[in-house]
């Protein structure tokens, strides 16, 4: 995993400071990073046409006109003007090698986004609408600086924003980048260094970015065991019968000795799943809420679920009911896995706070790290296009998945993998980082169209 940061602003002053760097040569690393992949991914010769804001990204942008002159055919334009100190000085030493500076937007087959910074706090004004849009409509190669023009520090777009095939992010890895609503902008990211190595240049961080390696799947390594070894997995099966089935094949596949589904009324189920209508005193964990509906009386699920102390995930119907979210204060193995509006439920619930699904999707972080301190034995897996998973004030981000996943029963089998892991031993945040990835991971061997992805096919990739 890697680190993320709000702001890089503190890190690059520790440059100045700390190592006697100065903004020049921060600068010509940005530059000389976009430089280097260019060059390792066009030919020699090819148009580029490199948009550069008045400011220090742009001034980064006017750098990468001067250090590919001649080589490429380079076209720079500043629809703002050069204004900074560092912009204006780029500029002098651009225009002494020839770079030529053109009056309007042209096709061409690198297009370079150098407008705006992570550092944008303002809605873009009708002049920066016009040439975003105008790039986007262009046919090449879209590359942005830093974070695509037009994404603020909360990763929205205001209210648009340059749509990159690749963004490389100065120094470290930022939130923005992270967030649902910039995932269709960001493209491929990756991170320049600004003159010392990433491990010198960043500073703690409580947020993450999970990568493939971090998975740890319950691989069996000792060989004197039973089926008791591995857990029992007891899953409720509600109105929606479907959502349980799946997620108790999910548990299955994913290591868990034995799966129960507790039923209200009689449901089929594959032969390898049993069924009961009470908890089994062998339980290791539970997971409650798919499909839910009304089925359980009160009495029952006080006994069996909301006493008991055994591991649980509390997921869509669950996160609707009050004494099942009271759950969440208990000193227990908890993982509730929300999307946004049921996030919102939930905090309507527990906090009386009055919060709309566009209001949580533009603060999933500090909504997210709020809720985690708050409630600190309690994970939450906050789920969307990059979901957020939560404890004690640390963010882990996946950004794996794509929208093939947004099919109905995907979050059924999320629950499934969680209350495997849980059941075989795993921790509540490790278990739900590892379903999450374990989820992402199985989706991407998908290789048919990726409309025709049903949920179960998560389950044979396992």
């Amino acid at each position: 995993m890697q680190k993320v940061f709000k702001s890089c602003y503190e890190m690059d002053n520790k440059c100045y400071t700390k190592y006697a760097l100065n903004e020049d040569i921060l600068m010509e690393h940005a530059s000389s990073a976009m430089e280097q992949f260019i060059r390792e991914n066009f030919e020699p010769k090819s148009s580029i046409l490199i948009v550069s804001g008045a400011g220090n990204n742009g001034a980064d942008g006017i750098a990468l006109a001067r250090l590919l002159q001649n080589d490429y055919s380079v076209n720079l334009y500043l629809p703002f003007g050069a204004k900074s100190e560092m912009a204006m000085k780029q500029l002098k030493r651009a225009s002494l090698i020839g770079v030529e500076v053109i009056d309007s937007i042209k096709e061409a087959d690198i297009i370079v986004d150098a407008l705006f910074g992570a550092g944008l706090n303002r809605e873009l004004n009708a002049k920066s609408i016009e040439i975003i849009e105008k790039l986007n409509s262009l046919d090449g190669y879209k590359l942005a600086c830093d974070i695509p023009s037009g994404i603020d520090i909360n990763g929205n777009p205001l209210p648009i924003a340059f749509i990159a095939n690749s963004t490389i992010t100065m120094g470290a890895l930022k939130e923005a980048l992270f967030s649902d609503l910039s995932k269709d902008y960001v493209g491929e990211i990756k991170v320049a260094n600004l003159g010392v190595s990433r491990e010198l240049y960043e500073d703690d961080s409580s947020t993450f970015v999970l990568e493939s390696s971090d998975y740890t799947p319950p691989i069996r390594t000792k060989q004197n065991t039973h089926k008791g070894s591995f857990g029992h997995a007891s899953i409720y099966c509600g109105q929606k019968s479907g959502a349980a089935i799946i997620a108790s094949e999910a548990a299955t596949r994913f290591g868990v000795g034995l799966t129960t589904i507790i039923y209200h009324e009689n449901v089929e189920v594959p032969p390898y799943i049993m069924k009961a209508t009470t908890l089994p005193k062998n339980t290791t964990a539970i997971a409650i809420g798919m499909g839910l509906g009304d089925f359980f009386e009160d009495d029952s699920l006080q006994k069996e679920v909301i006493n008991s102390t055994i591991p649980i995930v509390l997921d869509a119907d669950a996160l609707y009911k009050k004494e099942l979210l009271e759950i969440i204060k208990q000193n227990r193995e908890v993982v509730i896995t929300p999307h946004p509006k049921e996030f919102s439920a939930i905090l309507k619930i527990l906090e009386n706070k009055e919060l709309t699904v566009s209001q949580i999707q533009k603060n999933r972080f500090s909504l997210a790290k709020e809720f985690s301190i708050k409630y600190p034995n309690c994970t939450l897996l906050l789920k969307g296009a990059n979901p957020i998973i939560a404890k004690n004030g640390e963010l882990f981000i996946n950004p794996l998945g794509s929208n093939i996943l947004a099919k109905g029963g995907s979050g059924d089998v999320l629950s499934g993998l969680i209350v495997a892991l849980l059941a075989q031993g795993y921790n509540s945040l490790n278990a739900a980082i590892n379903g999450s990835l374990a989820l992402v991971l199985a989706s991407k061997k998908y290789n048919k169209p990726n409309y025709s992805f049903i949920a179960i096919d998560i389950i044979e990739f396992l």
